[in-house]
């Protein structure tokens, strides 16, 4: 199964947010669901780091965040991000009564800012690149971020804009 940013998005949605290990396992009942497939370890790297990359997916560090054995992880989860439109891939809708994984609820607060970061690490990266391509794009991304979290960028989009005059 090579799952796009969206049905990324849309697996770690149904839970409110999943860490790496626990959006693989989704995936791969979800694949054998849904097809009798599986998930390639390395294309699903590759697609996280891309729906990162496009905000579809953010890693989110909670201080405290219960596993199904009890214990604490100190494994970043992962969530919906300000560009997604999560999708339920085929094979997935049962994968909650499946996992043993609790539902999360994010603090948002702690979450856009978080994304407010990762947006400014991006955009310095593009603007120091000298990449007009991602700045463009950082441009619409930045209304999404204002949008989904409670957090302003206004100076950040004020830079990139300056970057393309």
């Amino acid at each position: 199964m090579n799952a796009t940013a969206d049905e990324l998005a849309g697996v770690v949605d149904l839970f409110g947010g999943l860490t790496r290990a626990e959006l693989e396992r989704a995936l791969s009942e979800a694949a054998f669901r849904a097809d009798g497939g599986d998930v390639d370890p390395d294309a699903l790297e590759a697609g996280i780091n891309r729906a990162r990359e496009s905000f579809a997916l953010v890693a989110y560090d909670p201080l405290e965040q219960p596993t199904p054995d009890g214990t604490e992880s100190d494994e970043p989860l992962l969530v919906a991000g300000p560009t997604a439109f999560p999708t339920v891939p085929e094979g997935a809708e049962d994968v909650p009564h499946i996992l043993d994984v609790e539902p999360r609820r994010p603090d948002r607060e702690a979450l856009g800012e978080t994304v407010r970061e990762e947006f400014v690490a991006a955009a310095d990266a593009a603007l120091d690149d000298g990449d007009d391509d991602r700045v463009e794009t950082l441009l619409d991304v930045s209304y999404d971020v204002e949008t989904w979290a409670p957090v302003d960028l206004v100076d950040e989009r004020a830079r990139l804009e300056a970057a393309l005059e």
